[in-house]
């Protein structure tokens, strides 16, 4: 039998809380038996919740969080005065040990605060990034880092690389991940200071697969799938992925409604446009970790549902199972 791995979920955190964070570990569950949640948040609010569903009684607990921070307070303020928060206390049980993961949908900045601050870094861990999978033509590529470091380093970058590198080895699956640098060219000559400075380093770098620079638009094509830069660049990027792809099938389902001949075309593509779209939806992959810290932080969506708490539940059970933080220590801090 496989070793539970208990996972703690911010049950207030999130646009949908505690609804959506609910059904979506109560999901996660249901799906493996190696899997414990432990829903952290207003008690009497996650329970009524919980009422709702059938699920193996042991592998769901609840723990009280009277306190919640809200998205609009500052983070540091809010993780020192909120003792009591969801995030402080499923931070906390990470940090002790007593769970293996947390995940959230909250306030990203307190997140980001609470993983430093509370969990820690790995000793030689400069700066932890936040790295989503996004969807691509051949599968899915890391964007590292999309929201963590918003003014890095080219000595950060190359840890990004190194530990996205690791990351998408162990838990995706990809034997000999091409890594490459975001740039607006491919000349290795172009790029701002902080992409000239980090590519001759990433060059240099005998433990990954460099591929060198790669723009904007390769990047749904597949072509790397380590995609390297700074917290602004990724995020940029991220939300643009997200914002056109809504937009893409919006688009799509107005022409397909537009006449009758092309509402007939409609039923006969469904099944296969179905799978397609599917395969580019963000949340099957679960959520974004905030790689090198001593214990897994998981940040998705503030507008998550339940399909996406279930995976990133989910992910969290192949990251241990992979022992990803010991693999960076080995081979990044100790090297």
């Amino acid at each position: 039998m496989r070793e539970m791995v208990k996972v703690a979920v911010d049950a207030m955190g999130g646009d949908n809380a505690p609804g959506e964070i609910v059904k979506g570990a109560v999901d996660a569950v249901n799906a493996r038996d190696d899997i414990q949640a432990l829903l952290v948040g207003r008690r009497e609010a996650v329970l009524e919740e919980l009422s709702r569903y059938a699920y193996p009684k042991g592998q769901v607990a609840v723990i009280d969080a009277p306190e919640v921070i809200e998205t609009a307070e500052p983070p540091v303020m809010a993780i020192r005065k909120k003792k009591q928060s969801s995030i402080v206390l499923g931070m906390n049980m990470v940090k002790q040990q007593e769970a293996d993961a947390f995940v959230s949908a909250g306030s990203s900045g307190a997140i980001l605060v609470g993983g430093q601050v509370i969990v820690g870094r790995i000793k030689g861990i400069e700066r932890p990034p936040l790295a989503p999978l996004i969807p691509t033509e051949k599968g899915v590529s890391l964007l590292i880092d999309c929201g963590a470091n918003v003014d890095a380093r080219p000595s950060h970058l190359v840890q990004f690389a190194k530990m996205g590198a690791i990351y998408m080895k162990h838990v995706v699956g990809v034997s000999n991940p091409k890594v490459a640098i975001v740039n607006i060219g491919a000349e290795e000559e172009k790029g701002n200071a902080l992409v000239k400075e980090t590519f001759p380093l990433l060059k240099e770098c005998k433990d990954i697969h460099f591929t060198g620079s790669i723009e904007a638009r390769e990047i749904p094509r597949g072509t790397a799938d380590v995609i390297v830069c700074e917290a602004f660049t990724g995020n940029v990027i991220l939300k643009l992925y997200e914002g056109l792809s809504g937009t893409l099938l919006d688009v799509v389902k107005k022409g397909f409604l537009s006449s009758l001949r092309s509402k007939v075309g409609a039923l006969l593509v469904k099944p296969a446009l179905k799978e397609t779209l599917k395969s580019f939806d963000a949340t099957a992959y679960g959520g974004a970790p905030l790689l090198g810290l001593n214990g897994l932080v998981v940040k998705i969506h503030g507008s998550s549902k339940a399909a996406e708490v279930k995976n990133a539940v989910i992910q969290c059970a192949a990251f241990k199972e992979q022992d990803i933080n010991g693999k960076i220590k080995k081979n990044i801090t100790d090297s």
